[in-house]
């Protein structure tokens, strides 16, 4: 039994996912830190409260994402000190990078939160001479397509079934240069 218990921890996270009535955050302003693995369960919990379609990360994955040298990961954080969002982008060695996640707490979004962290992993990016960065992100998420697209990513294809449950994405990609 404690094999499959071990098997099943890692495809799934360990804490559950509830109902909750989204509240919104009074108004603040955020900063945008970097995110270390001292963050680890805090993320994860978060990574579920912005992911309910099954698309979180497991708690191997972040571990993972925490844990190698070439990648990225920041937090925005609300002047209550309440982690608000968080990004990871992972580094390629052909000078490329990879933004695997992005996420914002409910009760944040539509606040620029986003938007920040995006713009300061790409000032980051540039400053290590990455010179294009790629993300995929669900066809039916046209909310996060508006802000990439803002932000100067292109559509370059659409990628059938990517997502678990069949769903198709679109890879965007932007010169950084």
């Amino acid at each position: 039994m404690a094999v499959l218990s071990t098997i099943r921890s890692l495809f799934s996270s360990a804490i559950p996912i509830e109902n909750e009535t989204i509240v919104p955050a009074p108004l603040t302003s955020y900063a945008v830190k970097p995110l270390t693995e001292k963050h680890a369960k805090e993320v994860l919990k978060l990574n579920l409260r912005c992911f309910r379609n099954g698309e979180n990360y497991t708690k191997h994955t972040f571990n993972y994402l925490f844990t190698e040298p070439n990648i990225l990961s920041y937090q925005a954080i609300a002047e209550d000190g309440q982690m608000a969002g968080f990004v990871f982008v992972i580094l390629n060695k052909d000078g490329t990078a990879h933004l695997t996640t992005i996420g914002v707490a409910p009760e944040h979004r539509r606040r620029g939160v986003a938007g920040s962290m995006l713009g300061h992993v790409e000032a980051a990016l540039i400053v290590k001479g990455i010179s294009t960065i790629v993300l995929e992100v669900r066809v039916q998420n046209v909310t996060a397509q508006t802000l990439y697209t803002r932000f100067g990513y292109s559509t370059v294809k659409r990628i059938t079934k990517y997502y678990a449950d069949g769903e198709d994405c679109y890879l965007m990609v932007k010169s950084l240069v």
